[in-house]
């Protein structure tokens, strides 16, 4: 039962982009991206696990490409277990506000200053130190936002974690 899980959400989290829109259930693609991304959320030598909150609305199938929606959700996420030092939450909530849904990723860790928060979606930019990340992350995830007509912003207080808030047309 474990292998068929992971096997279905390895299939769902990297569909094949056609060359068109197509219609997708959020949720499911959400769900793919925590399980592939399960073993990081777990405890290690190095820190306590992570745990994750599904706050899911009640939403419609949205028209995108799936698989770089997943790329988005992928890389938001991993930047949150990233940004947790020792114990954390991650809050996942999805909601629909008129034409558009809303999902936001919300962390425990150290959150952003306000000196580097209008930076974070630059090429390159990144508080990493060398050899742990490229500084593309977000700024890929803006772009494939932007691709599916949406947009992204980020909320943070510095000490108090982060929320990444993307915004989605229902259609388009």
């Amino acid at each position: 039962d474990r292998i068929k899980s992971i096997s279905t959400s390895l299939r769902t989290f990297s569909r094949a982009d056609t060359e068109y829109k197509v219609s997708a259930n959020l949720h499911e693609g959400i769900d793919s991206t925590l399980l592939i991304l399960k073993y990081r959320l777990k405890a290690n030598a190095s820190r306590p696990a992570i745990e994750v909150i599904t706050n899911y609305g009640e939403i419609p199938q949205i028209d995108c490409f799936p698989g770089q929606l997943n790329q988005v959700f992928m890389n938001i996420l991993v930047n949150a277990i990233q940004a947790i030092q020792g114990s954390g939450t991650i809050t996942i909530t999805t909601s629909q506000q008129a034409e558009h849904v809303l999902v936001s990723i919300r962390d425990t860790g150290g959150g952003i200053s306000d000196e580097l928060i209008n930076r974070i979606f630059e090429p390159f930019f990144t508080t990493k130190p060398i050899g742990v990340g490229t500084g593309l992350g977000l700024s890929i995830v803006k772009k494939l936002v932007e691709t599916l007509g949406g947009t992204i912003r980020v909320e943070s207080e510095y000490g108090h974690g982060a929320t990444f808030i993307v915004e989605l047309p229902i259609k388009r």
